[in-house]
């Protein structure tokens, strides 16, 4: 079975007038302000995964910063989950800051979604102000056995729309207060994965992160998979792509082209998010 557990959604009304949100939320303008950036709907990543025989994907929207537009979001992950209920499995998508934001995570929950996220922080980073909006989160999700996505970038390089002030020590910071929580860290963990190779409690405190593949075939070269696999094992690792932005068929050409195992490449492909949301 292949999962693609890093996809985005949202319903005809966002994606027919997109422009009529981005007053709203500036981070949002941010990233679809471009004419070349893409909005997907249920439907369409149906059509993607068949198109690369992609078996199930997780599907959630923006964290929006307005409640009356994130639950409208959330409502169409849990109508498209519910449409399509042996394809799509959905997680809810907030911004951890806003009124309500404990409730709305509970009514998603109920209503069958199985994880939180993708959560982003686009300010300064995961700051101890992030921390304190994540906790009842992490709380919940721990109570449930259920996993929480966090928005990851590298620290260095180029700028590009999505990329935050973050710092590795922040994103370490935020394992070590929740070490007992199902953290998947998106884009690869920003790079926090090669501390692996510290001798003294940095793999003790991985014990329940995972790591996501979404557009690592756009920000690294291929040789990162094969790096992070030695570095932090074949199971903490997970194909996300990141669709629309990226196609599940250039992930599949990417960890072909490493000469992975097909042992391996089940794990990344499937295996591993199958264990990580108990399917």
């Amino acid at each position: 079975m292949i999962i693609d557990s890093h996809t985005h959604i949202y319903s005809v009304k966002i994606r027919e007038n997109k422009e009529a949100y981005f007053p709203v939320d500036p981070v949002f303008k941010k990233f679809y302000n471009s004419p070349k950036a893409k909005l997907a709907g249920a439907d369409d990543v149906i059509d993607s995964m068949d198109k690369y025989q992609v078996d199930m994907s997780v599907v959630f929207g923006f964290p929006w910063n307005n409640i009356s537009i994130l639950k409208e979001q959330n409502d169409y992950i849990i109508k498209s989950v519910a449409k399509y209920p042996d394809r799509l499995i959905g997680f809810c998508c907030l911004d951890p800051f806003i009124t309500d934001a404990v409730k709305e995570v509970e009514r998603c929950l109920d209503a069958g979604l199985k994880g939180v996220g993708e959560l982003f922080f686009p300010n300064k980073g995961i700051n101890k102000a992030c921390l304190k909006s994540l906790a009842p989160i992490m709380e919940i999700t721990l109570d449930k056995d259920l996993p929480v996505l966090i928005h990851t970038n590298e620290p260095v390089g180029h700028i590009y729309p999505g990329k935050t002030p973050l710092t590795l020590n922040q994103i370490y910071t935020m394992i070590k207060w929740f070490p007992e929580n199902k953290i998947i860290l998106a884009h690869m963990g920003g790079g926090i994965l090669f501390f692996n190779l510290l001798k003294k409690e940095v793999k003790e405190s991985f014990k329940n992160v995972y790591f996501d593949t979404a557009v690592s075939t756009l920000l690294y070269d291929k040789k990162v998979i094969p790096m992070a696999i030695d570095i932090v094992g074949a199971d903490k690792i997970v194909f996300g792509s990141d669709f629309p932005i990226e196609a599940p068929a250039n992930y599949f050409e990417a960890f072909e082209q490493t000469g992975m195992s097909d042992e391996i490449m089940k794990k990344i492909c499937g295996i591993n998010v199958q264990r990580i949301l108990k399917i």
